[in-house]
């Protein structure tokens, strides 16, 4: 009971956290102490790829680089609605540097034959990984994996791990997750990453990759120092993802969610601006602020031994999927 009544717990403290801090008005707060000018750069000549660019909190991640003169790289699962993405963002910057890579995330092999394309052919200063799913039933890809964990984690992972060598050979290179904030109601669960145990719970499936994504996030940072990697929280944002995964959540709080711009703004100042590579490489943003990443007294913390074991559970998996 003590693991039940921690989770209870995690989820009280969590939401009453979130209604003053996620909100809308969470961001209109925090917002008062921001620099504007940090976000005052001209990206021209970098090159930005941000998966799920086509809607939501990627849309508007790639809106904003685009019309500061970045090169931006979307990758996206479906053709019709990138490229309509892609001609809105085009014609609202005036930036034609804005390029759309069809791919689907959660194959493992897909995103390997992808990154080896894309590294003889293109540079890439910064990496968004933004792409998310939540599927309320439990559902395996094609290559027999769970479909929450291949796309949010393994294919993360594999995206992420197969562009260091690209990476590593520009200048002021960076790595930065959009997690969830969801994470913090979770203890990593790393015997079971694919819900093979008990009922299935997409928003908890969910909720542990983005705890994932933390760990997987510090653990890169210190691996690879060359790079500066960060993950975030966007708050509780009015995006197409949070309609169709959390209809009542959404139909609840509508009136209090950030606007996807909002919902972007930390991801966009940690991708472009100088302030943001002067904070430590790996840790975890909310409001342009660096943030716990664990609840008090929560519990939710992994062992070395337990975080050990993601990685190499995913690096096998990478192998075993490597064309």
């Amino acid at each position: 009971t003590f693991v039940l009544e921690m989770s209870i717990y995690r989820n009280a403290v969590w939401f009453v956290k979130g209604l003053q801090e996620y909100t809308k008005s969470g961001y209109e707060a925090a917002a008062k102490h921001f620099a504007p000018a940090d976000l005052d750069v001209n990206l021209s000549g970098r090159s930005f790829m941000i998966t799920g660019a086509n809607s939501g909190i990627g849309k508007a991640t790639a809106q904003e680089i685009a019309s500061r003169g970045g090169t931006v790289h979307m990758v996206c699962r479906n053709k019709g609605r990138a490229e309509a993405a892609k001609d809105e963002i085009v014609e609202r910057s005036k930036n034609q540097n804005v390029h759309v890579h069809i791919v689907d995330m959660s194959s493992a092999r897909q995103v390997w034959e992808f990154t080896q394309n894309f590294s003889q052919n293109n540079t890439v200063h910064v990496l968004i990984n933004n792409a998310g799913c939540m599927v309320n039933q439990r559902e395996l890809t094609e290559e027999g994996l769970e479909k929450n964990f291949a796309t949010n984690t393994l294919g993360t992972y594999i995206l992420t791990t197969a562009l260091i060598p690209a990476l590593k050979k520009v200048e002021d290179p960076r790595v930065v997750t959009v997690s969830s904030g969801g994470m913090l109601t979770q203890k990593m669960n790393v015997d079971d990453l694919q819900f093979e145990k008990g009922t299935f719970d997409g928003t908890m499936a969910y909720a542990q990759n983005k705890r994932q994504q933390v760990i997987l996030t510090e653990r890169l940072a210190s691996q690879h120092k060359e790079i500066h990697f960060s993950s975030m929280h966007p708050g509780w944002a009015d995006t197409p993802a949070v309609q169709t995964s959390m209809p009542s959540f959404h139909a609840k709080m509508q009136s209090k969610l950030r606007t996807e711009a909002m919902g972007a703004d930390t991801a966009v100042w940690l991708a472009v601006s100088a302030a943001a590579i002067k904070q430590p490489s790996g840790l975890f943003f909310q409001d342009r602020k660096a943030v716990a990443t664990h609840l008090p007294l929560a519990s939710s913390r992994s062992t070395p031994q337990e975080e050990e074991k993601l990685l190499t559970t995913l690096e096998e998996f990478a192998v075993k999927f490597k064309p």
